[in-house]
C-alpha cells in the first residue's frame, strides 16, 4: 500500500500530479516540495502576459495556496532535496531525511547557458522563474535597448512583450531564420515579418562573441563583426533537463529522465513527469523529450493514475503554443525539415496553416489564428492511418475534420 508519496518540483507537472492523486481519491500523504517561494504557477505566462503587465500575478497561480491546505497536500515551498536514497526510499532535504513509498521527479529544466565572456554584467537576463520576468520587466523601461539571443519561441515572445513596453528590440538568432527547430520555413518568415512591421530587429546568422561594458552589459559583439548596443540582453537559446538528481541515484538518464508509458523510471518505486523525461511516443516511434505545459500535465495525470493502480499509457499527440502579440501559434505533431508541406489559408490575412506530410500521412500542423485546423488535425494525426487528399487538405472551405478530407479507400 502506497502510503506516502513524494513530489520533488513543484512546477506545472508536480502540481498537476498531487492535483490529480487527490481528485482520484488517494487518501495517503502527498508531500510537493519546491524550491522557489510562490506557490505553484504557469511558466508561459512569463514570457508573454505576465511580462507585458497584463496577467497579474495572482493569475500565474495554477491553484490559491489555501487549496493545497484544503486538499491535504502539504506544499513544502523553499525546499531543496539534495539526494535521492533509494535503497532507503528517502530523499534528503537539507539536514533531514523525507521517506517515501512512490517518489515522483518533477524537477523540470532550466536554461541552457552560453558562457559568455561578459555574461556575469548586470541587466544580462535568463528567464525560467517569475523573479526572472520581474527584472526583465523592470529594466525594459521606455527607449531602452533590448537586445534578445536567441530566435526561438521565448526569444519572440519576450520580443513581442518588451516592444508592447516601449523598448527598442533586436533578435539576434544564430541559425538561418527564427524558430528554425519547432516550425516550417514559410511559417518562420511570416513571424519574422510580423515582428519588423512591429520595429523589432531580427539578425540571422548572428553568434555573439562576447558582451561588453563596465558594471552593465553596453553591447554585444558577434564573431562577423557585428555590434549592437544594448541597455538589457535576454538570453533563450534552449533548456537543459534537471536529471542530476536522477543520475547520482542510479537511475538511467539520457538527454532526462528516461520512463516508460506510465512514467516509471528504472527504479519501481520512482516515477518522472514533465520537462525533466525522455518518454517514449509510439505515433512517432521513437523518444522523445518535450517542454510543454501539455506533456506536463498529461504525464503527471497518467503517473498520478499509475501510483493508485489505474495504469493508463501516456501517448497523446504532442501540442504547443505561443502568443506573438495577436497572432497565436499552435503547433500539433512533431515535423521534419524534409516534410512534404501545404499551405492552407492566406499568410496575408494573418491565418492560415502549414501542413507536414511524410510518407503520405499528416504528421505535423502550424497553425496561426486557425484554431479549428488545429484541433481538426491532432485528430488526423492521431489517427496515423489516414492518407490525406492534398487538394482537400490545401482548400480553406473544407475542414479538416471532414471525412471526405481523406483519400478514398483510406484507412480509418
Amino acid at each position: 500500500m502506497t502510503a506516502r508519496v513524494v513530489i520533488v518540483g513543484s512546477g506545472q507537472a508536480g502540481a498537476q500530479v498531487a492535483i490529480s492523486l487527490r481528485q482520484l481519491g488517494f487518501a495517503g500523504e502527498v508531500v510537493l516540495a519546491g524550491e522557489e517561494s510562490e506557490p505553484p504557477y504557469q511558466r508561459p505566462p512569463l514570457s508573454k502576459a505576465y511580462m507585458s503587465g497584463e496577467m497579474p500575478l495572482e493569475r500565474t497561480y495554477i491553484r490559491s495556496q489555501a487549496y493545497y491546505a484544503k486538499s491535504a497536500i502539504d506544499l513544502r515551498l523553499r525546499t531543496r532535496v539534495a539526494r535521492i536514497l533509494p535503497e532507503r526510499r528517502a530523499v534528503l532535504c537539507a539536514d533531514r531525511e523525507l521517506g517515501y513509498d512512490r517518489l515522483v521527479l518533477c524537477t523540470g529544466a532550466r536554461a541552457r547557458r552560453l558562457r559568455l565572456p561578459g555574461e556575469d554584467l548586470e541587466a544580462v537576463f535568463y528567464l525560467r522563474t517569475l523573479a526572472d520576468s520581474e527584472r526583465i520587466r523592470a529594466a525594459a523601461r521606455p527607449g531602452a535597448r533590448a537586445v534578445i539571443i536567441g530566435g526561438g519561441y521565448i526569444g519572440l515572445e519576450v520580443a513581442a512583450s518588451l516592444t508592447k513596453l516601449g523598448a527598442e528590440v533586436v533578435v539576434l538568432e544564430a541559425l538561418e531564420r527564427v524558430m528554425n527547430r519547432v516550425v516550417a520555413a514559410p511559417v518562420s518568415d511570416f513571424f519574422a515579418r510580423e515582428h519588423a512591421q512591429r520595429g523589432v530587429t531580427i539578425e540571422t546568422g548572428a553568434l555573439v562573441a562576447r558582451l561588453e561594458g563596465r558594471a552593465a552589459v553596453e553591447r554585444l559583439t558577434c564573431q562577423d563583426g557585428r555590434v549592437f548596443a544594448a541597455d538589457l540582453v535576454v538570453i533563450g537559446v534552449g533548456a537543459v533537463p534537471n536529471d542530476e538528481l536522477a543520475s547520482e541515484a542510479g537511475l538511467t538518464v539520457a538527454n532526462g529522465v528516461v520512463v516508460d508509458e506510465l512514467g516509471r523510471t528504472s527504479d519501481p518505486a520512482i516515477f518522472a513527469a514533465g520537462d525533466v523525461t525522455n518518454h517514449p511516443s509510439p505515433l512517432f516511434d521513437r523518444r522523445i523529450r518535450l517542454e510543454s505545459v501539455h506533456n506536463a500535465m498529461a504525464q503527471a495525470k497518467a503517473v498520478a493514475l499509475a501510483i493508485v493502480d489505474r495504469p493508463q499509457p501516456y501517448a497523446e499527440v504532442p501540442w504547443f503554443w505561443s502568443d506573438q502579440y495577436e497572432l497565436k501559434l499552435q503547433i500539433a505533431g512533431v515535423g521534419d525539415p524534409d516534410d512534404e508541406l501545404i499551405l492552407r489559408g492566406d499568410p496575408g490575412a494573418r491565418s492560415f496553416s502549414m501542413l507536414h506530410l511524410r510518407d503520405g500521412r499528416l504528421v505535423a500542423i502550424d497553425c496561426v489564428n486557425r484554431g479549428g485546423d488545429f484541433l481538426a488535425a491532432k485528430r488526423l494525426i492521431a489517427s496515423a492511418g489516414d492518407i490525406p487528399d492534398r487538394a482537400r487538405l490545401a482548400d480553406p472551405d473544407q475542414p479538416l475534420a471532414d471525412p471526405m478530407a481523406t483519400a478514398p479507400g483510406a484507412a480509418r
